[in-house]
């Protein structure tokens, strides 16, 4: 192993370090404006501690959030359709994804061509399709129509990350299964889903992150306060100008972000587990 000079490991420890301040500067101005009660307005320093530390801010978020709804009726819309639009996005993509993986069949490579499309279209660019869907089907301004409209954002991107995970699982082991007696459901249950499920598990937070935290597009699909997530929520307190304190904005971010750091947290064990379980589980 070549071995870096002094020198040298000086200059690559100052970068990382600015890169790390660079990343984290931004992060912990959030957390001291969440917990500093002696900004109003806009702030004007920024500072390492908070001038008055309190958790008064957390407290008036938590009980109005919005105009008419508190912190946990938001928080409840938004895990409702995010949680929904990777359930389902991961749910019908899987045998699709295994389909293309799998199996040769006449339109694969113009159905692999049209997802790939899909994925790098813009969602503004499904605006009007979904618009006159929805529209037909009477789910325009329910949770439900925009769970679906988070589903058809994500489930291209899930795909291909499942076509990707399922061609990494050797076919040898859904062979040797099939010599054991095991049909083709009983050998992709057993043996395929369970080895592909770290990507899979990657495709489900994916999709979770864009339905959590999407704002333009719902406001298409939205028109009862009731149904307003808490990505909506911010967005319409910037835009209308009902945020009197930033610091109150920047204590409704950190507890907008913490489903998503609890849920990161559990996947991160549990993907590790999988990762280890799948690198003993083949040698």
């Amino acid at each position: 192993m070549h071995k870096m000079s002094w020198p040298r490991q000086i200059l690559s420890q100052l970068g990382l370090g600015a890169a790390g301040l660079f990343v984290l500067a931004p992060v912990w101005g959030i957390f001291y404006l969440a917990f500093d009660g002696g900004v109003k307005g806009w702030p004007m320093t920024f500072r390492i501690w908070p001038e008055k530390p309190t958790l008064d801010m957390f407290i008036q978020v938590w009980n109005r959030t919005s105009q008419s709804l508190s912190f946990p009726s938001l928080l409840l819309n938004s895990l409702f359709v995010s949680v929904g639009a990777a359930l389902l996005s991961v749910g019908l993509g899987a045998s699709m994804a295994y389909a293309f993986a799998r199996y040769r069949f006449p339109g694969r490579k113009a159905g692999l061509m049209g997802l790939l499309v899909g994925a790098l279209l813009p969602p503004v660019a499904l605006m009007t399709p979904l618009y006159m869907l929805l529209t037909m089907l009477g789910l325009r301004t329910s949770l439900w129509g925009l769970m679906i409209v988070y589903t058809s954002f994500s489930m291209p991107f899930c795909i291909w990350n499942m076509r990707s995970a399922f061609q990494a699982v050797s076919i040898e082991l859904e062979e040797a299964a099939f010599l054991d007696g095991a049909g083709p459901l009983t050998s992709f249950w057993k043996v395929t889903l369970p080895l592909a499920l770290p990507a899979i598990s990657v495709a489900a937070l994916i999709a979770f992150l864009i339905g959590y935290s999407e704002f333009a597009m719902s406001w298409l699909f939205v028109e009862r306060a009731q149904n307003v997530t808490l990505a909506m929520a911010i967005a319409g307190a910037l835009q209308g100008g009902v945020m009197e304190s930033w610091s109150k904005l920047a204590a409704l971010a950190v507890m907008m972000s913490l489903p998503v750091v609890l849920i990161f947290l559990l996947l991160q064990r549990f993907l590790l587990d999988r990762l280890l379980f799948t690198t003993t589980g083949t040698e």
